[in-house]
């Protein structure tokens, strides 16, 4: 048996240790009885987060319901999605990023109506805030992408603007920016609980505490099918298989011979006590030079500043004390009230990013294969577009290709084939 690596190339099984065939010492009449007793599963999803959960509703509401989202968390939410601080913004550097949103957007609007639970979404608005020409001239550009992509509102602001718009801010150096009032806040579990809820209702089914543990698969040709998917508790036929795993899902990939460029990044977010030092409805802020950003949630303010954590396991959520004395700092340097602002260590959390080189989702079927989909990527973005990836990765399983939008930019045999999507700083 061969696999098809992430390039579309051919690799050996025999070069792997990686159990993917796990029927390979049963004999043939007694391997054809075990496949006969195994539940059949039209749509197993590898991943129980918002995406996972989305990409289940949405078979479901088509129709689907003989649907199963497998995690190895305990509970829902336990990988990346509870540990998002709830952003939502349509200011990216692509034309894809900002369809995305404003898909996402709609869908988030008709939510509670459509699934019974408010998703948190408060247009608020982002404040980007920048101190030199070079970050200005990014954002122009990123403007001009956004326009033509459909967003209105974005719209360059001046430091008086800035004043206006978060007067917490220092202006101190600051020469500029953009804000836009449609972006702003939503609330993860909320929407995780609402597409994984609507799904149930559907007929779709989640199990937690239970890992992928490989897959047996046959050649067809050109490409390869996946007949069967194995956990730790049960084997499955399947009719095809989604790996929507997140930071994990280069782990899922390597099981089915595919060698996915998705990293785990490790964010934190230092959280302060309770605090009336700002509004609720102050808009997320990012200062564009080092990405710093905050916010305010549930009477507390949460900081957000990137780094690379030297760990040796690339999942490691451990989090790094040093890092609060750092991110302090140069909150007082954006914001001079927050010299007094005390950090509750107790409520600080770090999660994991799956990070794709172009910072874009990969979406849609793998390369080389009929029925492995992929669901991976989003670099930070994946609560935000979350309802719009569950949609399209839906549309393109049941009607070999997407509808909503033209995912073609997104397509998973992009970095293979030389054409990744432009990176933009700190968009």
């Amino acid at each position: 048996m061969f696999f098809s690596d992430f390039s579309g190339k051919q690799s050996s099984s025999k070069a792997s240790s990686i159990p993917t065939i796990f029927y390979e010492v049963v004999p043939y009449s007694s391997r054809t009885r075990i496949a006969e007793l195994m539940r059949t599963v039209d749509h197993l999803i590898i991943g129980g987060g918002v995406i996972g959960a989305s990409i289940a509703y949405h078979l479901a509401v088509r129709g689907e319901t003989n649907v199963l989202v497998i995690d190895v968390g305990k509970e829902p939410g336990a990988g990346s999605t509870s540990k998002a601080t709830g952003g939502f913004r349509c200011q990216f550097g692509t034309e894809i990023g900002v369809k995305l949103s404003l898909l996402a957007r709609e869908k988030l609007l008709h939510f509670e109506d459509e699934l019974g639970i408010d998703p948190g979404y408060r247009p608020c608005g982002y404040l980007f805030v920048s101190k030199n020409e070079h970050q200005m001239s990014i954002l122009r550009s990123a403007k001009e992408i956004q326009q033509k992509a459909g967003l209105r509102n974005v719209r360059e602001v001046s430091p008086d603007d800035i004043t206006q718009h978060n007067p917490a801010v220092s202006l101190d150096g600051v020469i500029g920016g953009t804000f836009c009032p449609i972006d702003g806040f939503i609330k993860p579990m909320n929407i995780l609980k609402g597409y994984m809820e609507g799904a149930k209702q559907l007929g779709a089914q989640f199990e937690f505490g239970t890992q992928c543990s490989g897959f047996s698969m046959e050649e067809r040709g050109a490409s390869t099918r996946v007949n069967h998917v194995r956990t730790s508790k049960e084997a499955y036929r399947i009719g095809s298989v989604v790996n929507a795993a997140g930071a994990w899902a280069a782990v899922v990939g390597r099981m089915a011979g595919i060698a996915l460029p998705i990293t785990p990044a490790k964010r934190q977010v230092a959280v302060s006590y309770p605090t009336n030092l700002l509004p609720e409805d102050m808009p997320m802020t990012i200062f564009t030079e080092d990405s710093f950003h905050f916010r305010a949630r549930d009477g507390r303010v949460l900081l957000l500043l990137p780094v690379d954590y030297q760990t040796r396991d690339p999942f490691d959520t451990t989090f790094e004390e040093w890092w609060i004395e750092k991110v302090k700092a140069r909150a007082k340097e954006c914001v001079p009230k927050f010299a007094s602002l005390a950090i509750d260590r107790a409520n600080c959390v770090a999660g994991l990013y799956e990070m794709s080189p172009d910072r874009h989702q990969l979406l849609g079927r793998a390369p080389g294969f009929e029925n492995f989909y992929l669901a991976n990527g989003s670099s930070g973005h994946g609560v935000m577009h979350s309802p719009s990836l569950g949609q399209l990765l839906a549309e393109e399983i049941l009607d070999g290709r997407t509808t909503s939008l033209d995912t073609t930019p997104l397509r998973p045999s992009r970095l293979a084939e030389g054409k990744p999507n432009p990176v933009m700083e700190f968009l």
